[in-house]
């Protein structure tokens, strides 16, 4: 069931490579980007790249 106060967004839980966690939230810091618009970025450009850009914007 959606989260009555997520309108545009839909909450999933998943892991990272404990390399990457540190130059992540170093990164979302540095440019004051939430973590989730630079993984909504990041999402899309895998999608994009692999060829997959349904329902992307």
């Amino acid at each position: 069931m959606a989260e009555p106060f997520l309108k545009n967004r839909t909450r999933f839980t998943s892991s990272l490579d404990n390399k990457l966690i540190q130059p992540f939230n170093e990164l979302s810091k540095d440019t004051r980007i939430p973590k989730s618009r630079l993984l909504d970025e990041a999402i899309a450009d895998l999608l994009k790249k692999h060829g997959s850009s349904k329902n992307t914007q």
